[in-house]
């Protein structure tokens, strides 16, 4: 192993620190987009079932704000729901943007990893090519080992930032993917609280 990076150069550095960056991201990501941690099944009509029951009050509110991503956005619209459907809309989706937010924490962070990983092995590389061409103009070709240092460090610095850059976008995409699709059922959820409250719906299932 320290064979391979010593053969990398000192361009490998920023590569491998960049993957291990990256694998923290995924990991915490993978944990923290959770299905049920960020939409807890049935939420709306157990808050509907506290608001029929008249037990729906600032305590309640309170827990239910700090449950969860959803619960919050909720919490937000019962809040304001006295001050008529078009404000506890607006407040929902006030809370609800600043939730997506949270929710795309980190993403940047492993786009540009995806971004610049590739263009750290091409530098590698560059820098490897350099250096053969400086064995040549100094030795000659005639011994290959001479130019062997310069073309392990050009071809490992280019596969090292590829094997980054290409599961790092990959996983940057499919994040995106599922962050989207958790907004969208946090928006159904919370129109469905909307109309339960000014009494356009029965029930979460209909």
């Amino acid at each position: 192993m320290f064979d391979f990076f010593e053969k990398g150069g000192l361009m490998l550095l920023p590569i491998v620190l960049c993957s291990i960056v990256a694998l923290g991201i995924i990991v915490e990501r993978f944990w923290s987009l959770k299905r049920n941690k960020i939409l807890p099944p049935d939420l709306v009509p157990q808050v509907w079932k506290l608001s029929r029951e008249e037990k729906l009050d600032a305590m309640a509110i309170r827990r239910l704000k700090v449950g969860s991503p959803l619960g919050a956005i909720l919490a937000a619209g019962l809040s304001n729901s006295r001050f008529g459907r078009e404000i506890m809309k607006e407040s929902i989706e006030e809370v609800g943007r600043q939730v997506a937010h949270d929710l795309e924490r980190y993403l940047t962070a492993l786009g540009t990893i995806s971004a610049i990983t590739p263009l750290l092995g091409l530098l590698g590389t560059v820098v490897g090519m350099i250096k053969v061409f400086s064995a040549i103009m100094s030795q000659g070709v005639g011994d290959p080992s001479v130019l062997a240092g310069g073309i392990s460090e050009a071809l490992i610095t280019t596969a090292a930032g590829l094997a980054v850059a290409i599961p790092s976008l990959m996983f940057h995409r499919y994040f995106e993917g599922r962050v989207d699709d958790l907004v969208l059922n946090m928006e159904e959820e919370s129109l469905k609280l909307i109309e339960m409250i000014h009494g356009e719906r029965e029930d979460s299932s209909l």
